[in-house]
This record gives C-alpha cells, sequence and structure tokens, in this order.
C-alpha cells in the first residue's frame, strides 16, 4: 500500500523535525512540549510501520511482530497526547514570562 509508505515518511519527517527543534530550544518546559509532540510522531511511524507489514506478509510471525509495533505505536501516541496537553499552558506560560 503506498498510501502507508507516504505516512511512514511523513511520520518520520514529522519525528526528525521535532527531535532537531528540542536540540535547539533552551526553555526546559518548551523542551518537554516538542519531546511530546515528537512522541506521537514516533509513535505513528512505529503504528504505521506495523500496519504496513500486515499487508506486505502473511505469516504468523508477521502477525505477532507487527501487533507489537502496533501496540507500541498506539501507548506512544496516548503517552505523547496526554504530554502534550500537560505541558502547553506551561509552555504558554513559560513563554509569555520569557517575553
Amino acid at each position: 500500500m503506498p498510501i502507508f509508505a507516504i505516512l511512514i515518511i511523513f511520520s518520520l519527517s514529522f519525528y526528525v523535525f521535532y527531535k532537531v527543534k528540542f536540540f535547539r530550544c533552551n526553555r526546559p518546559v518548551e523542551k518537554k512540549w516538542i519531546s511530546a509532540k515528537s512522541s506521537v510522531a514516533l509513535g505513528s511511524f512505529v503504528g504505521l510501520f506495523g500496519l504496513n507489514q500486515l499487508f506486505l506478509y502473511q505469516t504468523t510471525v508477521t502477525y505477532i511482530v507487527a501487533a507489537i509495533f502496533i501496540v507500541l505505536g498506539i501507548a506512544n501516541i496516548i503517552g505523547g497526547i496526554r504530554a502534550y496537553k500537560y505541558y502547553l499552558p506551561l509552555a504558554i506560560d513559560e513563554a509569555k514570562q520569557a517575553n
């Protein structure tokens, strides 16, 4: 499925983008907020990769590995979204205090 390949590339590029942004940032709460966004991107990469493997190969081992990747991806996305929601107001306050 070419759509999964495109989405995998996008999620990987967003992960790299946010990691570069993470290392260039100086404020501690904003770093955690950006790290949460990169966690969502990494989770989508892992989950989409597992989903893509389900369509490419039809073996028992593939089903097991793909299920593990999908579960880890969903867990990473959920954890990243929770951290994003937690750090967003703190990052806004930190940015207001910096100016």
